[in-house]
């Protein structure tokens, strides 16, 4: 009798020590759920805040800006931004910007995106082996529309006589550069200084005729603005 007595308590004394360590492993086992979707929450907070570096204009870029490795500096500026307000033609690298041109006027600390610029080459492309032609602002008869700077663009006409009706002669002629009386380049930044000399991209087949049509004092020029 006691026998069995002493039997029943040991299986009882096994059964609770059994328990006890089931109720220890399910708590293990609850805790590293816990954790792990404690881990899952920060990760996925960690990911939407994460930073992503962008370029915003240092200062206002001037339409038509050409952008070259020694003025990048002046006119671009790093900035740190959440990855999930990056737009995907948001420009992240120096190197997207160099060889570039403002197609507008950009405000300083406006986020920098790919669509704000193009290549020189998308423009002398469309020329059939284009050339740079130059001549003194006082050689074209007028220009109107204001003052012309690098990445302008012109209209050129041709009148034959005073008084008749002007025919188109080029379209969007593409401003190269301008100078001043003593020779120097004009930066976009000057809105003042007249140009003296402009240089433009034609194609090498219009060449010829647009020194005689120059030379006869017949052609007319108007700014494009966009």
């Amino acid at each position: 009798m006691k026998l069995r007595k002493k039997k029943k308590l040991e299986s009882r004394e096994a059964g609770a020590g059994r328990g006890w360590i089931i109720s220890i492993a399910a708590a293990f086992i609850a805790a590293l759920a816990v954790y792990g979707v404690m881990l899952s929450l920060e990760k996925n907070m960690l990911t939407q805040y994460e930073k992503g570096c962008i370029y915003v204009a240092a200062r206002q870029i001037p339409e038509g800006q050409y952008i070259t490795e020694e003025n990048c500096g002046d006119y671009f500026v790093k900035k740190e931004l959440d990855k999930s307000c990056i737009p995907q033609t948001a420009i992240s690298s120096p190197k997207q910007v160099q060889g570039l041109i403002a197609i507008t006027g950009i405000e300083e600390g406006v986020l920098l995106t790919e669509g704000m610029f193009e290549e020189l080459n998308e423009i002398t492309s469309k020329l059939e082996n284009p050339v740079i032609a130059g001549f003194k602002a006082e050689d074209l008869y007028q220009v109107a529309g204001g003052v012309l700077r690098s990445g302008d663009r012109i209209h050129i006409y041709s009148v034959k006589e005073e008084g008749k009706e002007a025919s188109t002669v080029w379209k969007n002629v593409f401003v190269q550069q301008v100078f001043d009386t003593s020779g120097n380049r004009i930066s976009n930044e000057d809105g003042d200084t007249a140009a003296q000399r402009i240089n433009i991209y034609l194609a090498e087949e219009d060449v010829e005729r647009f020194y005689e049509q120059l030379s006869a004092g017949s052609l007319r020029a108007v700014k494009v603005c966009d």
